[in-house]
């Protein structure tokens, strides 16, 4: 039925109407008709030539890639070691929540160096970096501790002296007489053979320490609060780190299909 104010296409809701019905289906990038095959870029319809373009864009995963991505996240490692080294020996606190600027650090140096590119190999390597640097980091600040703890031995030793030497300053005659008896010096005892240091073994023990010491607080002394914070806090990190290098998936070339 036709009248005034109706036009003659307006919908008909009796039957079904598409926009366009065996007409060929055209790229959404380029708008042309796709031909015979066509692709999908991230599900959206593309010629051959459009996902030629889009496909050369995307950062290729290489093996090259995947050692310079490395190599990055090492140097990224190191620089957080020094950076959570510094603040507890700076400090003299575990501050657990830098754990969390490392894991940063180190899947940002891992997709610097592999251009962009990511996936599970590295997300494994930056798991693997993250935890080295956090718990590595204690060994400095052990060797800062024991530094500290030897220099006040020794300067409590040294006050000891001086007041024994005070108490002594005024010797009676006797005792001046005796002082005067030259001392039949005492043979000291042969040394023993000194073992030459394997600085091998050393390294490897220092090494094993460290990647054991979140958790031997755990070990020696059973579940606290503090503990349990810090794991909490290195478990995030090393979770920021697998995140931030994971395969984004922003666009997939996908292809080619037949029409």
């Amino acid at each position: 039925m036709s009248g005034p104010g109706f036009s003659s296409n307006a919908p008909q809701f009796g039957t079904a109407q598409y926009a366009s019905q065996g007409g060929p289906e055209c790229c959404k990038s380029c708008k042309q008709p796709v031909g015979a095959e066509y692709y999908r870029i991230s599900g959206a319809l593309a010629c051959a030539n459009c996902a030629q373009l889009a496909a050369a864009k995307l950062p290729k995963d290489s093996h090259a890639a995947f050692v310079r991505g490395v190599a990055y996240g090492l140097g990224g490692a190191i620089l957080g070691l020094v950076l959570y080294s510094a603040v507890g020996i700076l400090t003299g606190l575990i501050i657990g929540y830098v754990a969390l600027a490392v894991g940063y650090v180190v899947a940002r140096a891992i997709k610097m160096g592999s251009r962009g590119v990511g996936g599970q190999r590295y997300q494994i390597a930056a798991v693997v970096l993250t935890y080295a640097a956090v718990s590595l980091a204690s060994i400095p600040m052990g060797i800062a501790e024991y530094a500290k703890a030897k220099e006040a031995r020794a300067a409590s030793a040294n006050s000891q002296v001086r007041r024994n030497s005070q108490a002594t300053a005024s010797p009676s005659d006797e005792a001046s007489e005796v002082e005067s008896v030259p001392a039949r010096p005492a043979q000291a005892p042969p040394d023993a053979p000194k073992r030459p240091a394997n600085f091998g073994s050393l390294l490897g023990s220092l090494m094993l320490a460290g990647l054991a010491s979140p958790f031997a607080d755990f070990w020696r002394n059973g579940p606290s609060i503090g503990v349990e914070i810090r794991l909490l806090i290195l478990f995030i990190a090393i979770r920021i780190a697998w995140k931030m290098t994971e395969d984004s998936g922003a666009v997939h070339v996908l292809g080619p299909f037949k029409s």
